[in-house]
């Protein structure tokens, strides 16, 4: 099993989920998974995550939640 790490950024106000995104992407491991859950579309951490090789998905929850699950990318 992978680590995960989840930040829940649905009350927070910007830019902290994207500087609590980017310091844990920092952190994490090879294999290891984090999901962002938000209620936009993070159309500048996209451009962040691009631009240093993460892979993401993206989900849209009933409730409108924005479920993006990022990992590095295999080298």
């Amino acid at each position: 099993m992978t680590d995960a790490i989840v930040i829940d950024g649905r009350d927070l106000v910007p830019p902290e989920p994207l500087e609590l995104t980017l310091t844990a992407l920092d952190i994490l491991p090879t294999g290891a998974e984090l999901t962002l859950l938000l209620y936009c579309q993070p159309h500048p951490l996209f451009n962040i995550l691009r631009q240093n090789g993460y892979l993401w998905t993206e989900r849209v929850a009933a409730d409108g939640t924005h479920e993006i699950r990022i990992r590095k990318a295999p080298c």
